[in-house]
């Protein structure tokens, strides 16, 4: 193989902006389809969702950039047949294939060598915008045509071997995230305590060994409460599978201290007060964060419902369809949030482990019923309410097998997390490679 040549030369050399802006109601870009985003592999997505923002025209075969993501490599040829618009985050240019190799190019602009160009000539590097008026002055050093070929022969090879180790690492996902939704099935199913109940049998009328006492118990207290609704007894058709002969099933609202409540939404402010409100994220995966938070200017009664208390768990009432009856356990400082109106909280009895009860309600038998149950806008913010919530089913251990349960659930899931937390090692691996090879392909020339 002959040395290649190399020149230095701007990327307005072989890129021509093409040119034009139009308001999104301009009559010369009515009916055109939208290029929604270009995602960091280099796809194009296409939508017929209105925007606000000024636009651009996009031909056939234009190269387009993301001005926000070209670094991450947010840029593609647009194949289709028809040409779309593009809100003015985008540029599209057309390409002078003779001097520069587009899918050369397309690997250039994910290199450290361009994101070095950028930092060196343009003003804010990285962080600012990336628009013609910075793209196309850069000035690149390139080989020739036939010598950026033959790299992009050999980055292609490459590049197949990391992207053979994220497919890998994403089938490692899905089973770990399998796993754990595995460990909870078992648990509520009593799988994972079959040989201590060998050991412990069942003690009629004690509630340590008996459901059925613990429940009766539970309901002794509960009598006291003249505003308590009864619930349908569960018949042994909505039974989903069998639970252990020392267990019983119930239902949310006969082991909760009282019903559901809604939150409350006042609008928020942009600076710090003396009233917090979460957040729906500070739920959304089903372990509170306490970073979730955000300031209102009102004054709520120390005595109000609407402060948490630890040992709260709190719901989301209304979420996406995937996330709509997900709980966490409120452990923060009793009085220092209030929840919002898309969250409802509770408090299971006190002989009860809030533990378990948050478990079963996050396992993949709950979160079916609660999916199920979701009312509304499916494809946007669907609702469960109250009546959903206390009608929720629960297969109830006795009271020492509850702490078994929750000693064995939290090994297992502490192995799934150390197994997560490799994943994620690896995942950053993957992308370093990536790198390691981009940078050795645009490595300076001596």
């Amino acid at each position: 193989m002959n040395m290649p040549t190399y020149q230095t030369l701007k990327i307005l050399d072989f890129l021509t902006e093409r040119q034009g802006r139009y308001k999104p109601d301009d009559k010369r870009i009515a009916g055109y389809k939208r290029l929604e985003k270009i995602d960091f592999s280099g796809t194009i997505h296409i939508s017929e969702k209105p925007t606000k923002t000024d636009m651009i025209i996009v031909c056939p075969g234009d190269l387009v950039i993301s001005g926000i993501n070209v670094a991450k490599g947010a840029v593609a040829v647009y194949q289709g047949k028809d040409s779309v618009c593009a809100t003015i985050h985008y540029s599209s240019y057309i390409f002078d294939e003779k001097k520069v190799d587009f899918e050369y190019f397309k690997y250039f602009v994910k290199s450290p060598s361009f994101v070095s160009a950028l930092q060196r000539q343009v003003k804010g590097g990285i962080k600012t915008e990336i628009k013609p008026k910075h793209l196309l002055p850069l000035e690149i050093t390139i080989p020739d045509l036939k010598a950026q070929k033959e790299i992009v022969k050999k980055i292609s090879e490459n590049l197949c071997n990391v992207e053979n180790l994220k497919k890998e690492i994403e089938s490692q996902e899905n089973y770990t995230r399998q796993l754990r939704q595995n460990i909870l099935q078992e648990a509520i199913e009593g799988k994972l305590t079959v040989e201590w109940r060998k050991s412990n049998p069942v003690k009629k009328g004690n509630p340590d060994f008996d459901a059925e006492a613990l429940f009766e118990q539970i309901q002794k207290e509960k009598n006291t409460d003249k505003n308590r609704k009864n619930l349908a007894p569960i018949t042994e058709g909505e039974m989903p599978f069998e639970i252990p002969d020392s267990w019983k099933w119930v239902r949310l609202g006969e082991i909760i201290n009282e019903s559901p409540k809604n939150g409350y939404s006042p609008k928020s402010v942009n600076f710090a007060t003396s009233t917090k409100t979460l957040k729906l994220g500070a739920v959304t995966y089903g372990i509170f964060n306490p970073n979730e938070y955000k300031y209102i200017n009102e004054i709520i009664q120390k005595d109000s419902c609407y402060w948490l208390k630890n040992g709260d768990i709190l719901i989301e009432r209304s979420n996406s369809p995937e996330y709509v009856g997900i709980c966490a356990i409120y452990d923060g400082k009793d009085n220092e949030f209030i929840y919002p109106d898309l969250l409802m909280k509770f408090r299971v009895n006190e002989l009860l482990s809030t533990k378990l009860i948050h478990k079963i309600l996050i396992s993949p038998f709950s979160r079916k019923y609660f999916m199920s149950k979701a009312k509304g806008a499916q494809k946007t913010m669907p609702k469960i309410n109250q009546e959903t919530v206390v009608n929720a089913m629960i297969p109830l251990p006795p009271l020492s097998e509850q702490k078994e349960i929750i000693a064995k659930l939290e090994s297992l899931l502490a192995k799934a997390t150390e197994l997560e937390e490799q994943i994620q090692e690896r995942k950053k691996l993957s992308v370093q490679l990536m790198q390691t090879v981009l940078k050795n392909a645009f490595a300076p020339q001596k």
